[in-house]
């Protein structure tokens, strides 16, 4: 379960600090979110899966630590975020 490349441009677009940015904590949590949404709806018709819950799981994880390294950056960016993103604390 991939992105496509349309919708990783847009969210990179989205979530960038400058030209050419990909790499920022802050699009990685995006593009991580992206894809856990999309999986967690996959589990919902899928739910004995467990090849990708495994994999939903270590993302969630990432997803988790790179938040947790924003947060302790800059508590501002890490508000922002989660509040773009959807995502509860």
């Amino acid at each position: 379960m991939t992105i496509t490349k349309e919708k990783k441009a847009e969210v990179i677009g989205e979530f960038a600090n400058g030209e050419g940015d990909t790499g920022s904590p802050e699009v990685q949590i995006a593009i991580l979110t992206t894809r856990i949404n999309q999986l967690t709806e996959h589990m919902r018709a899928h739910k004995k899966d467990f090849g990708t819950r495994r994999g939903l799981l270590g993302m969630v994880s990432r997803r988790r630590r790179l938040l947790d390294y924003v947060r302790s950056k800059n508590p501002d960016r890490y508000l922002d975020v989660i509040e773009r993103l959807g995502i509860r604390k």
